[in-house]
């Protein structure tokens, strides 16, 4: 049984990243605002098809199954800039599916950013990549997602990986490689080997997650899994477990690739999803899994 007074992780979400709604969204970009609405009115009993991180939510909102009904391990909050009219079709499809998402902003067209932190969220996924950067800016961790539908049923364990550099960690190292090249980063993180790195925008969500995946007993049968997939390579390894063992932070697994496609090796773990900051990287995961563009960093100026 997990601990049942672990703290609430919050996770808001798009329409657009947890449905398939590429149609309807073509009618948006073709025909504007109010042929989009009449679109989703005229189809408000026809269920969305799932999205690219609609496996993510269910299995994260799967957690919530020993919870409490006044105090989840999960929430999932729903962000769209739909009507609230117009909106009817989704919570359709949510009750349809049985996601337990109750609370939701509807903003007519206006950017959903600003709710972010009122909720408490500590992770945003969305397709809108102003919105994301607008997250990041406000302390929020956030990932832009390309919608697409839904990737196959892997496995039941939540499994997610992330990059380090400019992510989990400051862009100092990103920063150092691009201007001085890999022997003046290797050099570097040698020399720093037990300096403890600055946290990157994605710390908080990490410790949280962590909050919650120790709320259940470790082992092959616990409900949630992580990577650290990062392109560094020894002798640029300890500095990193050394700052995660500092923050008291576990990771289930850690690829240290040094420079190699990371898509193969997401694809062998089996992530639900991978955040990193650079796009090629995201390029390379897309065709195995959902993958959260993170702009943050020197990759991203």
């Amino acid at each position: 049984m997990p601990d049942l007074s672990v703290p609430t992780l919050t996770v808001a979400i798009t329409t657009r990243a947890l449905f398939d709604l590429e149609d309807s969204h073509a009618v948006f970009e073709s025909q504007g605002i109010e042929a989009y609405a009449e679109h989703q009115r005229a189809h408000e009993d026809d269920v969305l098809e799932p999205g690219i991180a609609f496996p993510l939510v269910r299995k994260l909102l799967a957690l919530n199954i020993d919870a409490p009904p006044d105090a989840p391990h999960v929430e999932v909050i729903l962000l769209s800039r739909n009507s609230a009219d117009s909106g009817l079709r989704i919570f359709n499809s949510i009750q349809h599916h049985d996601l337990g998402i109750t609370r939701a902003t509807f903003t007519s067209g206006e950017p959903t950013w600003p709710y972010i932190k009122p909720f408490g969220t500590q992770l945003f996924l969305s397709a809108n990549p102003d919105s994301v950067r607008r997250a990041l800016e406000n302390g929020v961790a956030a990932a832009t997602i390309i919608p697409a539908r839904a990737p196959a049923h892997r496995n039941d364990q939540l499994r997610i990986a992330f990059d380090g550099d400019a992510v989990i960690f400051g862009d100092e190292g990103e920063r150092l490689s691009q201007e001085g090249g890999l022997d003046a980063f290797h050099k570097h993180e040698r020399e720093r080997a037990r300096e403890e790195m600055t946290g990157g925008p994605f710390r908080g969500f990490l410790a949280a997650l962590h909050d919650l995946q120790a709320a259940y007993p470790p082992g092959k049968d616990a409900p949630i899994r992580t990577a650290l997939v990062t392109a560094r390579s020894a002798p640029a390894h300890e500095r990193v477990i050394r700052t995660l063992r500092a923050w008291g932070v576990r990771l289930d697994e850690a690829l240290f690739l040094g420079g190699r496609p990371k898509g193969p090796f997401l694809d062998a773990f089996g992530a639900d999803i991978f955040f990193d900051d650079s796009q090629h990287n995201i390029d390379s995961a897309r065709p195995h899994v959902a993958a959260g563009h993170v702009p943050h960093g020197w990759s991203n100026r």
